[in-house]
C-alpha cells in the first residue's frame, strides 16, 4: 500500500534506491562548472554519428551503458526502462534503446522528463512491479534549435530570455534494495498555463508550474524550504528562478539560498555568454545524475528536493499562437 498525502502526492512505503547514474555532456558542459561530475564528455557535437539526432541516440547507450556499468549489470537485468526527449516523437530515446532489448515506456514530459520517469519508475518499484528500473532522458543544443526555433547554421540573434538547451543525457538505476539515496516521496504536477507565449522565454512559462507543484509538495508533506538541504527546480534560469522566489515571497515563504535551480548551475553563465541560463531534458538529468546524486552519496546533502519542469509545447502549437502549457514534477531524495 502507498501513502496518499492529498491528491497529488505519493509516500512511498517501500522507497526505491538509486542504485547508479550516469551523466553524458558535450563541449559546453565540458568548459562549465560541473565538468568533473560528469561521466563523458565528447567536443564532437556529433558523437561520432553523421546527424545531430543520431548523436542524440549516441548519448542515451552511453549514458544506460555506463549505469549499469557501475553496478556490473547488463540490460536483460532492467524490468523496465523509462525515458524520452525533445524530438518529435522521441527517436532519440527509441533508436538509441531499440537494440537493448528492455521493456520500454516512452515518455514525454519536455524538460521534465527526468522527474517524470524517476517517479514512475519508483512507483514501479514501489508497488511491488519490478525490481530493477531505469529512467532516462536526453536533449541536444542542436536538434532542439531545429526543432523548436531556428537551425544553428542560421545565425538567428539569441533573445535575453533564451536559454540554452543542454547537449547532455543522464540515466538512472532504481532497484528495489541495495545502497545508495531513496526515492521517499513523489508529487505529481498538473498542467498549469499562464498565457506565456514566447518559445525564447521558457523560465517565466514554467515558473507558474513550479510554483504549483512545490506548494502542493510542501502542503502535503507538512514541509518547506527549510526541511530540505537542497530544492533544486530544473530548467527555469535566472528568470524563471527569481519569479518562483517571488511567487513564494508573496506567501510569505522565504526560498531563501538553499533553492537553485539546475538551469543556473550547468554553465557559467556569464563566461559562456548562456543569457538566462540553460534548459533541454539533458539539464536538469545530468545535473541529477552527476552532481547531485554523487553529493548525496558523499554525504554533502542528506535530502534534497527535485523538481524539473517541462514546456508542453511543440512547433505546431507555436506557430498557431498557442500558449506555453507547463508541467512539473518534484520527487524527495534522501538518505534513509
Amino acid at each position: 500500500m502507498q501513502k496518499r498525502l492529498g491528491r497529488q502526492t505519493v509516500a512511498l512505503e517501500q522507497p526505491p534506491v538509486i542504485l547508479s547514474s550516469a551523466a553524458v555532456g558535450g563541449k559546453q558542459e565540458g568548459a562549465g562548472p560541473l565538468n568533473e561530475y560528469f561521466d563523458h564528455l565528447s567536443d564532437d557535437s556529433f558523437f561520432g554519428e553523421k546527424t545531430w539526432e543520431k548523436a542524440e541516440s549516441a548519448m542515451q547507450k552511453l549514458a544506460l551503458s555506463k549505469a549499469l556499468e557501475k553496478i556490473s549489470l547488463s540490460p536483460e537485468n532492467l524490468d523496465y526502462i523509462l525515458a524520452g526527449d525533445l524530438l518529435n516523437q522521441c527517436i532519440g530515446t527509441s533508436f538509441g534503446l531499440r537494440d537493448f532489448g528492455i521493456p520500454f515506456f516512452g515518455l514525454y514530459g519536455a524538460c521534465s522528463t527526468m522527474g517524470e520517469s524517476l517517479a514512475l519508475g519508483a512507483m514501479l518499484i514501489s508497488g511491488g512491479f519490478a525490481q530493477k528500473v531505469g529512467a532516462m532522458t536526453s536533449s541536444h543544443f542542436c536538434t532542439a534549435e531545429r526543432q523548436y526555433r531556428m537551425p544553428v547554421p542560421y545565425g538567428s540573434q539569441r533573445t535575453p530570455t533564451a536559454q540554452w538547451t543542454a547537449t547532455a543525457s543522464g540515466c538512472a538505476i532504481l532497484g528495489a534494495e541495495g545502497q545508495g539515496p531513496k526515492v521517499t516521496v513523489v508529487t505529481c504536477g498538473k498542467i498549469v498555463d499562464k498565457g506565456v507565449t514566447d518559445a525564447n522565454n521558457m523560465g517565466a512559462a514554467m515558473a507558474p508550474a513550479a510554483y504549483d507543484t512545490l506548494s502542493a509538495h510542501f502542503t502535503a508533506t507538512a514541509t518547506g524550504p527549510q526541511d530540505y538541504d537542497l530544492v533544486l527546480t530544473g530548467d527555469l534560469g535566472v528568470l524563471g528562478h527569481q519569479i518562483v522566489s517571488d511567487f513564494f515571497a508573496q506567501d510569505g515563504v522565504d526560498m531563501g539560498e538553499k533553492y537553485q535551480d539546475c538551469g543556473m548551475l550547468l554553465y557559467d553563465i556569464q563566461q559562456q555568454d548562456m543569457h538566462a541560463g540553460a534548459s533541454g531534458c539533458g539539464c536538469s538529468a545530468s545535473v541529477l545524475c552527476g552532481y547531485l546524486l554523487r553529493g548525496l552519496t558523499e554525504k554533502r546533502w542528506n535530502k534534497i528536493l527535485f523538481a524539473p519542469t517541462g514546456a508542453l509545447l511543440s512547433p505546431t502549437s507555436s506557430f498557431q499562437g498557442e500558449s506555453i502549457p507547463s508541467i512539473c514534477h518534484a520527487l524527495t531524495i534522501e538518505n534513509c
